[in-house]
């Protein structure tokens, strides 16, 4: 899957950003160029802890209300909740979530699930900087969503991902197997919070299959939508 910044101007998207991820305002603007302005509000933990477990991903669900009214003045069509695992995890939260909103709420799942349709990748490999329990589930959401998990992979972390590293990420790849991949139509580097953005080229042109990332879905979902509200 390939992206090209674009000079036209320019749409405007609001992101929702877990408070300690260094990564979403560093890729999505990579993504989108000039044709989409973002505007980007926290979600503060009641735990204000960063670790990627029940009571921070339930507490970031429950802080959408008060980060969407940051934003409430602003003339925004959608609004993206930039944590992939919080909306697969916790749906019922979420949902409740996306119910309140006074604009719609995207999650980067949703962003994922709908750059998977458009280049009609039902088969994937998966890989994620979570613990294996995370990254199971997620594998499972996908599967309820009728797209098949060849294989997937994890690093196995709760957090610190932006300081995950590209050799750790290619090494991760290359852990599920030849065969893994080559029955999959495409991949998923799932989580907003690992810099995955600049070596999505090289792997495609390695892999010759697209690659997608909770950014970079994000950023072309948010263009799809920015062209057809015209």
């Amino acid at each position: 899957m390939t992206w090209t910044s674009s000079a036209a101007s320019s749409g405007h998207a609001g992101v929702l950003v877990p408070w300690a991820n260094t990564v979403v305002e560093s890729e999505l603007h990579r993504v989108t160029g000039a044709s989409i302005t973002w505007h980007y509000s926290r979600l503060v933990p009641e735990s204000r802890t960063t670790e990627l477990d029940e009571r921070f991903l339930t507490g970031l669900l429950d802080a959408v209300p008060g980060a969407l009214a940051q934003l409430a003045a602003l003339p925004l069509r959608r609004v993206y909740l930039a944590c992939t695992s919080a909306a697969f995890m916790y749906p019922a939260l979420a949902a409740r979530a996306r119910g309140g909103a006074a604009t719609e709420l995207v999650t980067a799942f949703d962003a994922i699930t709908a750059a998977l349709s458009l280049t009609r990748a039902g088969r994937i490999v998966l890989f994620t900087p979570y613990p294996d329990s995370v990254t199971e589930a997620e594998a499972a959401v996908f599967r309820a969503a009728g797209i098949v998990v060849t294989a997937w992979a994890c690093l196995g972390t709760a957090d610190g991902y932006d300081t995950v590293t590209s050799r750790q990420i290619r090494e991760l790849l290359s852990s599920v197997g030849d065969a893994a991949v080559d029955d999959a139509d495409a991949l998923v580097l799932s989580c907003t919070g690992w810099p995955t953005l600049g070596l999505i080229p090289e792997l495609q042109q390695a892999l010759g299959k697209p690659v997608i990332s909770s950014n970079l879905a994000i950023g072309l979902h948010a263009r799809r939508e920015q062209t057809s509200d015209r």
